[in-house]
């Protein structure tokens, strides 16, 4: 390349940039679709649109959440994918897509690495790991201890097989060494309602079906799988604090764009997301449910995406998951 083309290419950048710029100052000047991998209902729904809702107010725009379900999210991200990368389509962005289904799908519709530009993480829900208070275990350390010692006599609940708490499950038993056994629900609720009834003894169901059982002393807390304490139970420490140091099992929500969607875009988006997410009206909501403000900005939330990918894919590679 001679010093001419480098010339001219310096200066169609300088060019450009302030058109850029102000073309992002002006967005958004229409509505802007936040799609839903998952069917309507749930805790990502219900975090999501309270996003959607303060994107809205600060914007000056709608920011409408729109459902696209099925094939175990790949079809909402496969849409999101292959949208205009304008500032106009976002993918509520989860561990399904991309992380479990990369790991699972030789025949996806989009590349979760190359498709996609992370902008921010918003809220994540911890899975809390609890026990029916009949087994004779307060603390984590005597979970581990009990399994040790009564081999194959646990029973864990999860969501359903390839879930984040059957994913928590299985990390918890090869970090610990123990055996316990797997009893897929088809969801958290039923799932609880196994601990609740003794069918099963333990559970690491996320956090937000959990609550008022806890409260109740119908259920033991013995620690959370998120990164830090939740909130809605302080004095219960996390797996890590334990002694499993990066045992993390969350549910985590973020952002993220068709891939080539202007940094500027992405940057403004995400500034307005923190400040939705640090309101007394969103804490309000997170405490509700159980969730955890988890800001984190397009280079921190690539990099979380790349640790869970770490922790999770060996796990799942190991299972064999069935496709969807």
């Amino acid at each position: 390349m001679t010093l001419k083309h480098l010339w001219r290419g310096a200066v169609l950048a300088a060019c450009l940039a302030p058109l850029t710029c102000a073309w992002a100052q002006a967005w958004p000047n229409r509505p802007v679709r936040i799609i839903n991998p998952y069917a309507p209902g749930g805790p990502s729904d219900a975090l999501v649109r309270m996003l959607a809702e303060g994107l809205s107010g600060e914007l000056g725009q709608p920011f409408v959440v729109e459902s696209k379900p099925g094939g175990g999210t790949v079809i909402g991200a496969g849409f999101v994918a292959k949208a205009p990368a304008d500032g106009y389509t976002f993918l509520l962005a989860t561990v399904a897509p991309l992380v479990v289904q990369p790991a699972i799908n030789d025949t996806l519709p989009y590349d979760a690495r190359k498709d996609f530009a992370p902008v921010g993480m918003f809220a994540a829900v911890p899975n809390l790991v609890t026990v029916n208070p009949t087994l004779p275990v307060n603390s984590l350390k005597e979970l581990i201890e009990y399994a040790r010692a009564n081999p194959g006599k646990l029973n864990y609940a999860s969501a359903g097989i390839g879930t984040g708490p059957h994913l928590g499950g299985e990390m918890f038993s090869r970090m610990t060494g123990i055996k316990m056994t797997h009893v897929p629900y088809a969801g958290a609720a039923p799932a609880v309602v196994g601990v609740l009834g003794g069918q099963v003894q333990v559970s690491f169901v996320n956090i937000t079906p959990q609550i008022p059982h806890v409260k109740a002393g119908k259920l033991r807390a013995l620690a959370a799988g998120g990164a830090r304490r939740s909130a809605v139970f302080p004095d219960v420490p996390t797996v890590a604090e334990t002694g499993l140091p990066g045992f993390v099992s969350e549910s985590w929500n973020g952002i993220a764009a068709p891939a080539g969607t202007p940094k500027p875009v992405i940057d403004k988006l995400y500034a307005t997301m923190a400040k939705v997410m640090a309101s007394n009206k969103a804490r309000d909501a997170l405490a509700v449910i159980g969730a955890d403000n988890t800001p984190a900005g397009p280079d921190d939330f690539a990099a979380y995406i790349r640790d869970d990918e770490k922790r999770l894919v060996p796990i799942i590679k190991s299972l064999n998951l069935p496709s969807n």
